[in-house]
């Protein structure tokens, strides 16, 4: 029988419990053992899970702990729920955890969730490629505890004027906007997205020139995205024309 049960990976959004998939929220909904990063899993998406389900909050785990803990609840038969926060294909650690299922022989389902890009473009009510603007758009973080590629640093990546969106960076901001200056230009349109679809999500808007200054004086200093690029200002100058 738990053979026979995979466990499930599910993005579980960047907040808005209804912005998990119908999918995972039925699978999150029959689950006996849930794990989720407290820190990052708003307790909201966490709560369509079963009132008598085993919830562990895995933020103080090492991915040997979370691995573990996931191999005997599936050996103990249970329905086994790993909840990671947006989508599972960015910036999870997904990868490392399959691999170490696998070698054990446990099978399992990844379930996709919305990641926190599209749900700042929603809430913003911004296209984030327009037609002769921005066709491309580039996810990606700056180089720091864990570096990039060398062919991905931020200023390789800037030459190509495309959207680009930047997780987990918001720390080094001030580093971010100088370096992508160079190439966007100073009065560059950025957006700031702290806790997006939260309760307490904000919207800071400025340029590259200025945007660390604003930033610091909101008192952001976390999960924040960095969105750069010429369609961000698309819709703003629509906004100005028609008043």
């Amino acid at each position: 029988m738990a053979d026979r049960c995979p466990i499930i990976f599910i993005g579980a959004g960047p907040g808005d419990p209804e912005l998990i998939t119908v999918k995972g929220m039925k699978a999150l909904s029959r689950a006996e053992v849930v794990l989720y990063a407290g820190s990052l899993v708003s307790p909201a998406v966490v709560a369509w899970a079963p009132l008598e389900a085993e919830r562990v909050d895995t933020a103080p785990l090492t991915l040997e702990d979370i691995v573990a803990r996931l191999i005997a609840a599936h050996r103990a038969g249970k329905r086994v729920v790993r909840l990671h926060s947006g989508d599972t294909s960015l910036f999870s650690a997904l990868q490392e955890q399959l691999e170490l299922l696998d070698q054990e022989g446990i099978p399992f389902e990844v379930i996709p969730g919305v990641t926190a890009a599209a749900a700042a473009a929603a809430a913003l009510a911004q296209e984030l490629t327009l037609p002769e603007v921005s066709q491309t758009v580039i996810l990606t973080r700056a180089a720091g505890r864990t570096p990039v590629p060398e062919g991905e640093n931020l200023p390789s990546l800037a030459a190509h004027g495309a959207t680009l969106v930047i997780y987990l960076s918001i720390r080094l901001l001030e580093q971010v906007a100088a370096e992508l200056a160079e190439h966007y230009g100073p009065e560059a349109p950025v957006v700031v997205a702290y806790r997006v679809s939260w309760p307490e999500a904000r919207f800071i808007r400025g340029t590259l020139r200025d945007i660390a200054a604003r930033v610091r004086d909101a008192g952001i200093s976390r999960q924040a995205l960095i969105m750069v690029g010429p369609a961000l200002a698309a819709w703003e100058g629509r906004l100005k024309a028609r008043s």
